[in-house]
Formats: structure tokens, sequence, C-alpha cells
């Protein structure tokens, strides 16, 4: 059985109610040394004192027992890249200890930092409107707060078929939609969707897909749809948390789009045959008949708990070098803020449609992580259209590199990069890719020298 430590919750009860720790011992029929251990985290939480929580307080022990703490310690991590704490950067050991002594002051930590980056953002650019609070900023919480995994959402979606037909998938899917649903699907022109691929006609009770659509994704479509118009109440309760509705519609196409990658790709089949072939996303993507980037965001689901695959982390790029999506199953701050740094070698990945760029980095800290690259293409509407192609980039820590064929390509002595978050807080000092000075540079260029950019001392 799980241990159950809810040091920081059970402090933040404590102080909420103005009690001192020996009275919340005896109001729990235990010792004062007791709660003190259990509010260090010293200790678990026994069965016997979850329930005396509840019937003394009224507190659902299933409500304090979410911790934020790996999304924080993540943030914290991200925050202390500033080259403002170059000089005294706290390491892993200290931060936990500060998460579990001290979260409050985490908190009001956090918060200060968004502020000043926030600051710091629109003096540089007043029209820049990316620090202001988005509902895709609201989805990416809830996915962090999960790590990526949703447990009934994978309980549902292994409930859904017995045994996932080897092939006709999407004549399964179509004759589930009729026949549970009473929702029939027609295949349309472009021409008479246009820039449209899916629409849902709840009237005709008719789905329409855009000819566009390749067959992998008229599949993950209609898988899509079958979790909008069977477990709305599931859906419901995971999206409850969030109050804005634009988020929340946003939140529930996410989790939809969770359903049906769970559905075609059931996770002790795909994780068994990710291991067994090192996770060549290839070859996955061949086997449960998805796209490879349906294979890789899959794969970075895979952390349910005794049964996990390799923590990864998914970026996807356009030719603009913008971040269009990003799913994280780690903590590491490349997963949750990189993207910009232009020797990241997903860049590159358009130089080679189609092949798997493999690549060695190093954050400021020292952190490593191997990635590799690699172009997807996008459905093309028409001629003018061509050449609709995004990058995405799958990421692990070094220590993991060893359980993925692709990083056979590259020696144990292969050359490592140096990254950074972006340019505004990278404090590599002479880094030939450097876009705009670093927020940490405050003395004058010397005039009498030119480096290897402008912007180089």
């Amino acid at each position: 059985m799980q241990k159950t430590f809810l040091g920081p919750q059970l402090r933040r009860l404590r102080q909420e109610r103005k009690e001192t720790q020996g009275a919340m011992a005896k109001a729990l029929g235990i010792s004062t040394s007791y709660v003190n251990l259990l509010e260090n985290n010293e200790r678990s939480v026994s069965v016997g004192v979850l329930l005396r929580l509840f019937e003394v307080y009224g507190v659902d022990w299933r409500s304090i027992e979410k911790d934020d703490s790996a999304a924080q310690l993540a943030d914290l991590r991200a925050a202390l890249q500033d080259p403002m704490f170059t000089d005294r950067r706290p390491d892993l050991p200290q931060l936990r200890a500060a998460l579990v002594h001290a979260p409050d002051l985490v908190a009001a930590f956090l918060r200060l930092h968004r502020a000043q980056s926030a600051a710091l953002d629109r003096l540089s650019a007043l029209t820049d409107t990316d620090a202001l609070p988005k509902p895709e900023a609201a989805v990416h919480l809830i996915f962090r707060r999960n790590r990526n995994h949703f447990p009934s959402l994978e309980t549902a979606a292994e409930a859904f078929w017995t045994a996932p037909p080897r092939d006709e998938v999407y004549t399964a899917l179509k004759s589930r939609l009729r026949e549970v649903h009473g929702v029939t699907t027609r295949l349309a022109r472009v021409e008479d969707m246009p820039g449209t691929l899916r629409n849902y006609d709840a009237d005709r009770r008719e789905i329409l897909l855009s000819e566009a659509l390749d067959h992998p994704n008229r599949a993950f479509q209609l898988a899509h749809m079958c979790a909008l118009l069977g477990h709305r109440d599931l859906l419901d309760s995971l999206t409850a948390e969030v109050d804005d509705q634009q988020a929340q519609a946003r939140l529930r196409i996410e989790l939809a789009n969770y359903f049906a990658a769970a559905v075609l790709m059931p996770y002790a089949a795909f994780l068994a045959e990710a291991r067994a072939t090192k996770y060549d996303f290839d070859h996955l993507a061949t086997r449960f008949g998805v796209s490879f980037e349906q294979a890789c965001h899959r794969a970075t689901t895979l952390q349910r708990e005794g049964s996990q695959g390799v923590p990864f982390f998914f970026l996807r790029i356009d030719k603009g070098g913008n971040v269009t999506k990003r799913f994280n199953a780690t903590e590491f701050p490349l997963a949750e803020y990189g993207g910009a740094c232009p020797r990241l070698d997903v860049h590159t990945s358009f130089r080679t449609p189609g092949r798997i760029v493999p690549q060695y980095v190093e954050m400021p800290d020292g952190s490593r992580f191997f990635t590799f690259s690699r172009t997807v293409d996008r459905p093309t509407w028409a001629r003018h259209a061509q050449d609709n192609r995004l990058a995405v980039a799958m990421g692990c820590a070094s220590e993991h590199a060893g359980a993925l064929g692709y990083a056979e390509a590259l020696s144990q002595s292969a050359p490592v990069t140096p990254i950074g978050i972006n340019c505004r807080i990278c404090p590599r000092p002479a880094c030939d890719q450097r876009a705009q000075p670093a927020m940490i540079q405050t003395a004058p260029p010397d005039v009498s020298r030119r480096g290897a950019t402008r912007f180089d001392l």
C-alpha cells in the first residue's frame, strides 16, 4: 500500500483553524510529537488518523491529499534558472525541504518571480500579451498537476472494448457510434467543409469528417467523439474545477483527445511494445494504426503507478519557432518553459523532413537531456497549402537514454549542445545564436571588440 504524506497540508489545516500542535494532537487522539513528525513528513498518515481528520474537522482526506509539490518543484527550479541567482542557487534537496517546511513561502516566492518576469516582459514589449492569463495556461496546469496521466480515463478506455480489432478500427468505431449513440458518420469533400476537419451536427445526429484527414486521424476523431458522447459525466467531473468557460471547453477537448489515444493505444499493450522496440515511434505508429505524433504524445501519458514508461516531455513547434503544443510528464524546466533556443535541433529538423534528429543537450545548471526531433505533416487542404509542416521533439533525462533506440546513433562521448530556456534569461555569455541581450548583462559592450554577435561583450 502506498504511504500517504500530508505534512504541508496538515500544517495548513491546523494554522487555518489557529490551533497549536498540542490542540490538534488532543483532537485527533495522538501525541504532540507525532503531529510534529506528520507535519514534517517524517511519518506517513495512518488510516485511523485520516478517519479522525474527517470526524473532527469534516475534511475529506482525498481533498487534502492533492499535492502540487511536483509542479511547484518544476516551477521553483525554472525560476531559479534566472541569472540573478547564478552565484547562490539552492540545490535540489534544499528545494524539496522548502516545499515541505515552508510551502507558503515557496508559493509567495513564485508569485513574486512571476510578477517580476511579467513586468520585465511588458517593459521590453508593451504590446506583448504572452504574460496575460490564457485558457491554455489553465488547461496546461491541470495536466501538470496530474503528471499528464488520468487513471479514470485509462479505466474508461480499457472498458471501451475487450479486444481492440487488429484491423477495421475505423469501421468498428463507426458501428459503435451508430449502435450505442445513434450517430452516423459521413465523409465530406474538402470544399463542403472549408477550414474544418470534423463537425458534429447534434440535430441530425451525424458526424462529418473531412476527406483531408488521413485514415489514422479519421479513426482518432471518431474515438474523440466517443468520449464526448459516451463519457459526459466523467468529463464533467474532470473539468469541474475550472471556472472559466473557455478554459473548461479547451480542457474537455484535450481530455477527449486523451481518451481517444488511450482507446487506440491501450496502456499495457502500448507500454510493452514501446519497451520491446526501444521506443521506435514509427513502429508504434504502424502497429497501433496511429500517427507518429499521436504515438509520441501517448508515450508522455505512461505514468501509471508501478507500471511507468520513460518520463518524456513533448514539444511541437511551427516553422516560426513557436511552441504550438506542450505536454510534460517530468519536472524539467526545459519541458515546461523551453523550446525557444535555436541550438535545440527541433528547429533544424525542418531541413531533413521525416528523419529523426537525435541530440544530447545541457542546460545552464548542468542538467543533461536526450532529445530527438522529427517533422510531421498536417492535413493539406489545397495546392496553395502544401508544406503544412510542424516539428515534434521528445526528451527525457539523459539517464533514460539507454532505453531509447534513437540514442544508439550517438556514442556516449557524443558532443553535448549547451542550450537555454530563452535568450532573455540564458546566462551563457558568448553564444553565437544569441538574439537579444540577457537580463543579467549590465556591463556596457566593448567598443573596440566585435564578438560572435552584437550582444557579445
